[in-house]
């Protein structure tokens, strides 16, 4: 499972806060121990500061890769703060979150996208609204994929975002992600999935309980990639034990690794 650390994102409070002032040892910090704690990019989302977006995105960007040697997931919609902060990444190829069937977003996200050679994550929304069911996320998926495809973005570079919705709004909303997760991983070769996995719990009480079974699910269905935060390590370890069963762990090596990191004492 590739993890996606989410915690440097403006719209937590602290983290606000934080950009704000300019705290950058915050920011490192933040950066250093979702790394340390297995996270393979670095999510980045200045995205409450209108007006002010570009600045405190290339700051970011700046800080965090001074402290890791893993990439950048540029969480935006604005075309111009992603093609900045694509020209200031390094440290790998970054991941660009996120593209959809929306017009707008489409039009001007797909160009840069392309430019560049980046990951881009897929986000299965249309100017018609959020899909409910499995076939309308896979028929937006499909669509895109082949967009993305025709214009030279390998599928290997492409992850496809099914949107999870809350469970609490509609009892399907569970089921149809975990059929689209299937239903893309087999029908759409060569791609990824990725997700937020904590929407599914949203207006919950024990989130953190309906959030870790509904990730076991998931890796069961296909899902190779997450957005999530990397230091809880009740979660971590059950993605790791859901990929040991799920027959995606050769000769249990990455669980027997975890168990000696003692990253199975949970």
């Amino acid at each position: 499972m590739q993890i996606v650390g989410e915690l440097i994102n403006a719209s937590r409070k602290s983290v606000g806060q934080a950009i704000k002032a300019q705290e950058a040892e915050t920011i490192k910090k933040l950066a250093r121990d979702q790394y340390e704690h297995g996270a393979h990019y670095i999510d980045i989302n200045a995205g409450i500061f209108v007006g002010k977006e570009k600045e405190y995105m290339e700051w970011l960007i700046k800080l965090v890769q001074e402290v890791v040697d893993i990439p950048c997931c540029i969480d935006s919609p604005d075309p111009v703060v992603v093609e900045s902060a694509l020209k200031l990444s390094r440290n790998g190829r970054p991941m660009v979150n996120s593209i959809s069937l929306e017009k707008d977003r489409f039009d001007n996200l797909l160009p840069i996208v392309a430019e560049h050679k980046c990951k881009v994550v897929a986000l299965c929304m249309s100017d018609e609204g959020m899909p409910e069911t499995a076939n309308d996320r896979f028929a937006i998926a499909e669509k895109l994929v082949n967009i993305l495809v025709q214009k030279n973005v390998s599928p290997d570079d492409i992850y496809v975002d099914p949107l999870v919705q809350p469970i609490s709004t509609n009892k399907i909303y569970g089921v149809e992600f975990l059929n689209s997760i299937e239903m893309i991983m087999t029908r759409l070769e060569g791609v990824h999935t990725i997700c937020g996995m904590s929407n599914i719990s949203y207006g919950l009480p024990k989130r953190a309980l309906l959030n870790r079974a509904f990730a076991v699910m998931s890796v069961l269905k296909g899902l190779d990639t997450a957005i999530m935060n990397p230091l809880d390590a009740n979660m971590m370890a059950n993605i790791i034990i859901a990929e040991t069963l799920a027959g995606k762990d050769e000769f249990c090596m990455n669980f027997l690794e975890a168990y000696r990191a003692n990253r199975l004492d949970i």
